[in-house]
């Protein structure tokens, strides 16, 4: 049985509605980073240190430093370890730091996050918008930018970095076997104008020439198409366990058994066969490229 949709604040996550909700209602997410802050502020005071300067040692400006310990931004790795360092807290800060690195997504889409940390293969069918794992930064901010209500600066800046560092994927070991099923209509729709479109088409180029990388376009011109209940990802783990992620509106679902995330394997199949295959998909793209 499927696992109750949870509403959050706002990555196509794995889907593409990540970004939807507002930062208020972040929920645990914001709650992980004001007891990072606090604890960090902590070990600045014991080591008898300002602001001005932690933030030379760490390479971080005041203001930034002053975030961090307030809980409004999330720290990257990076600034963690040397935290931890810089501060003598002996490890105390570092372990928090995969906790932080997941309070930067929504509530909804910190598990399916996760998952896609530690997934074999990955299989997405978009009819939306271009899969977050494809996108470029331009896009991405047309893409967020584009949300109502509206989201602050702050907000969307974060979705942006987090956005980001998800296509870390591309480049673990071992590497994993992605799959992506485009609508047509996705790759027509000039989402941030027509500059921004043909860096998107140009990226598709690219990664679709990554050996572990599969781009299908599914054309508008089919009588068929398997894919009609819409969007959806399947996240393929070590052990052999398969989980599909649904998500529309704000609401997202984990489905874990294995008799309906097999039909919805199925399906994705079936959507795979009715598609362009890779080679046609990126003659189809190059030749958008050449009008746009």
């Amino acid at each position: 049985m499927s696992e109750p949709a949870r509403l959050v604040d706002g990555v196509s996550g794995v889907g593409e509605g990540e970004e939807r909700m507002s930062e208020s209602e972040a929920g645990s997410g914001s709650g992980v980073l004001r007891v990072f802050g606090r604890q960090l502020k902590r070990f600045r005071l014991r080591a008898g240190m300002d602001r001005p300067e932690f933030g030379s040692l760490t390479g971080y400006s005041v203001s930034t430093i002053a975030a961090y310990e307030q809980g409004r931004r999330v720290p990257p790795p990076r600034f963690i370890d040397q935290a931890d360092e810089v501060l003598d807290a002996g490890g105390v800060l570092q372990e928090m730091k995969e906790e932080v690195a997941r309070a930067q997504y929504p509530a909804f889409f910190r598990d399916a996050a996760r998952l896609e940390g530690e997934a074999v293969e990955l299989w997405v069918y978009a009819t939306q918008a271009v899969p977050g794992l494809l996108q470029t930064e331009e896009y991405m901010r047309a893409v967020f930018g584009m949300w109502r209500p509206l989201l602050d600066e702050e907000t969307l800046e974060q979705r942006v970095v987090a956005r980001l560092a998800r296509q870390s994927v591309f480049e673990r070991k071992p590497t994993p076997l992605l799959s992506f099923v485009i609508d047509e209509a996705v790759v027509r729709r000039p989402l941030g104008g027509w500059s921004v479109m043909r860096g998107q088409l140009e990226q598709l180029m690219l990664v679709g020439a990554y050996r572990n990388v599969e781009i299908q376009i599914m054309p508008l011109n089919r009588e068929d198409n398997a894919g009609v209940d819409g969007p959806f990802t399947l996240l393929y783990r070590a052990g052999g366990d398969q989980v599909a992620y649904l998500e529309a509106q704000g609401r997202s679902t984990m489905v874990s058994d294995q008799r309906e995330v097999q039909g919805i394997a199925s399906r994705y199949g079936i959507i795979r066969a009715q598609a362009l295959t890779p080679r046609e998909s990126m003659a189809f793209v190059e030749k958008l490229l050449g009008e746009v």
